[in-house]
């Protein structure tokens, strides 16, 4: 569980809960038609902006905002570096027998190919195709949100307009005009806070998520690549080291490490 996600869920809302409450009775912003416009006006846009399957995924990537363990790139380095040391002193094929051990399924498949004898402009391009799309479906689950978070308040003023179309059509009885009043203005909120406490900031953790799974795969091409043209371990210790913050280069151990 990503415990700054699970903080950020509990203060917004929390607070948000706590301060409705405080006010009067919190059974006032609860209503059904309201969410039912909100919540089933943002979802049948979605469905049509984007393919079934594409929305229906958005399941599987809202699970990794939550789940989620995002790799460290500083991690990498020992263990490239030991990859180079090892692939100098005892040549690239003595990988073969270690590659079932490897964890990280990208940096086995470069190792792979390495020891298949590919040349480095190959061995680039296919990583490096594989780093595009990954940004793309990343990219993609990220606009989804983004979408439904545009939708939600669009889908809010919506719901007010027919709060207050039911409201002026019953002027003349005054006891039936607080149902519709609650409508035209609860749903604005509810899309409102759906956009702005969920749907907007799930979005920009996908983001961010992905510039880091990204900065990672780089960072594993490069050693690959440098592995392959029989760096020195030093030498591909420096060059995965220009891919992380000054702070994070000093705790970064060029020792080599197991895969």
């Amino acid at each position: 569980m990503d415990i700054t996600t699970l903080i950020g869920i509990v203060v917004a809302f929390g607070l948000v809960i706590i301060s409705i409450l405080m006010g009067g009775d919190g059974s006032w912003f609860l209503n059904y038609p309201s969410l039912m416009i909100v919540l089933g006006g943002t979802m049948g846009a979605t469905f049509l902006a984007y393919p079934l399957s594409e929305v229906l995924g958005v399941i599987k990537v809202a699970k990794n905002v939550f789940m989620h363990r995002s790799q460290v790139a500083s991690e990498f380095i020992p263990l490239m570096s030991g990859f180079a040391k090892k692939a100098r002193q005892e040549g690239i094929l003595s990988f073969e027998s270690q590659l079932k051990d490897i964890k990280d399924p990208f940096l086995a498949r470069g190792i792979q190919m390495a020891i298949d004898g590919m040349e480095s402009s190959s061995i680039e391009e296919v990583m490096s195709i594989e780093i595009q799309y990954l940004e793309e479906r990343h990219r993609l689950g990220s606009e989804i949100f983004t979408t439904m978070g545009a939708f939600a308040p669009a889908v809010g003023m919506l719901g007010t307009i027919i709060g207050l179309v039911q409201m002026l059509m019953q002027m003349e009885d005054p006891s039936q005009i607080g149902a519709p009043m609650a409508v035209a203005l609860l749903t604005t909120f509810y899309g409102t806070m759906l956009a702005n406490l969920l749907f907007l900031p799930v979005s920009n953790k996908l983001k961010t998520r992905s510039k880091q799974e990204v900065l990672v795969k780089q960072m594993i091409l490069e050693g690959v690549i440098s592995i392959q043209s029989g760096d020195n371990h030093r030498v591909v210790e420096q060059k995965l080291k220009a891919f992380i913050a000054p702070k994070a280069r000093l705790t970064a151990s060029a020792e080599p490490a197991k895969a």
